[in-house]
C-alpha cells in the first residue's frame, strides 16, 4: 500500500486578505477584480499597506489537497517556502490540516516566501496581486524519491512550466510516481498557461494518466473547437476531464464516456471552483469510483466552495457526497 493516496506538487503561496475600499485601490494603483503578478518591491509595498491581514495557505494544488484532506485521504505537498514567518506559517498550517509539507523551509539568503495580496472591496470583488518569490525556484532537487515514488496519485499544476526548473521538477516527479505504479496527471491551469506552453503540454499529456481542464484550456491545447479537441485528447490521454462553467462535465477514458449534469448555483465567490472540482474528481479516481461518480463528486465539491468566500471547503465533503448518494 502506498504511503500517500495523493501527492501534489505546485506553488506554495500564502494568501493574505484585507478589506479595501475603492479609494484605497485607486490610490495604490490596483485594478479592481483582476489577478496580476508583481515584483518583490511592489509585493512588499502592498503587504505593508494591508491592515487587519488574514492569512491562509494557498496555491492551486494546495487548495486541491485541502479538499482531499477534508475527505480523509492521506496527502503530501511538494513545494518550496523560505524560512521566514510566512514560510513557517505555510508549512505548519498545511501540516495541521492533515497534509504533510515534505520540504523543510529553506534558510539563508533565498527569495522570500510567495504571497498573494488579496484586497476585498465592499462589493466582494477581489483584486489579487501575486509575488511568486521562492516558489519560482522549485526544482528537481525538491522532489524526493520517497515521496513522489510512494504516491498512488500525483497531481501537478501547469503553472510550474513557467520556469525551467519547475518543468524539471514536474517531469521528475511524474516519472518517479509512474515507475512505482502510481498515476500521474495535471491540471492545465488556465488558457494563457496553455498558450505559453502548448508544444510542451502536447508532448506531456501523451505520457500522463489523466488531465483535467476546462473547455477553453482544451480548445487552446489543440487549437480547435471543443468537440474536436476532446476527440483528439481521448486518443492521446489516458483519462480526460473537461469542465464547462456550469454546463455538463465530460469525462472520457478510451471508448468510455460520461456526461455529468451540473446543478447551477449562484456563486458567492468562484475562487477555487476548479481546484475543488479536482479534489472531488481525484477522490473518486483514488478510491476506484466510476467516471460518472468521480465527475459528480467533483461537481459537488466545486458547488460547495463557490457558495462561500475562500478557495477551500468549509462543509464536510463526505457528508455532501453521502447526501447525493455518491458514497
Amino acid at each position: 500500500m502506498k504511503r500517500y493516496q495523493v501527492v501534489g506538487i505546485g506553488n506554495a503561496i500564502v494568501d493574505v486578505f484585507a478589506q479595501a475600499d475603492d479609494s484605497f485601490l485607486e490610490l495604490m494603483g490596483i485594478e479592481k477584480g483582476i489577478m496580476q503578478l508583481v515584483e518583490r518591491e511592489r509585493g512588499e509595498l502592498l503587504y505593508a499597506a494591508m491592515k487587519d491581514r488574514v492569512q491562509a495557505p494557498g496555491g492551486s494544488v494546495a487548495n486541491t489537497l485541502a479538499g482531499l484532506g477534508n475527505l480523509g485521504l492521506t496527502t503530501a505537498f511538494i513545494g518550496r517556502v523560505h524560512d521566514d514567518a510566512l514560510g513557517r506559517f505555510y508549512a505548519t498550517t498545511m501540516a495541521a490540516g492533515g497534509t504533510d509539507f515534505v520540504n523543510a523551509p529553506v534558510p539563508g539568503g533565498e527569495l522570500p516566501t510567495s504571497r498573494s495580496m488579496i484586497f476585498v472591496a465592499p462589493d466582494g470583488e477581489r483584486s489579487m496581486n501575486t509575488y511568486l518569490g521562492i516558489s519560482s525556484e522549485l526544482g528537481p532537487e525538491d522532489v524526493s524519491d520517497a515521496v513522489a515514488g510512494d504516491a498512488a496519485v500525483l497531481f501537478l499544476e501547469g503553472y510550474l512550466y513557467d520556469k525551467p526548473k519547475g518543468m524539471q521538477a514536474f517531469e521528475r516527479a511524474a516519472k518517479l510516481c509512474q515507475a512505482a505504479g502510481g498515476q500521474a496527471g495535471i491540471a492545465l491551469s488556465d488558457p494563457f498557461c496553455v498558450d505559453r506552453h502548448r508544444d510542451d503540454f502536447r508532448r506531456l499529456v501523451k505520457d500522463l494518466d489523466y488531465v483535467i481542464g476546462n473547455e477553453h484550456e482544451w480548445s487552446s491545447l489543440y487549437q480547435t473547437d471543443l468537440n474536436s479537441a476532446l476527440k483528439q485528447a481521448a486518443a492521446e490521454v489516458g483519462l480526460v476531464a473537461c469542465t464547462r462553467s456550469g454546463d455538463e462535465v465530460i469525462v472520457i477514458r478510451g471508448e468510455e464516456r460520461a456526461v455529468v449534469p451540473v446543478r447551477r448555483v449562484v456563486p458567492v465567490d468562484a475562487t477555487g471552483a476548479g481546484d475543488q472540482f479536482a479534489a472531488g474528481f481525484l477522490y473518486g479516481i483514488a478510491t476506484g469510483r466510476s467516471l460518472e461518480i468521480s465527475g459528480r463528486m467533483g461537481c459537488v465539491a466545486a458547488a460547495e466552495v463557490i457558495g462561500h468566500f475562500g478557495a477551500r471547503p468549509e462543509a464536510n465533503l463526505a457528508d455532501l457526497f453521502a447526501a447525493e448518494g455518491l458514497i
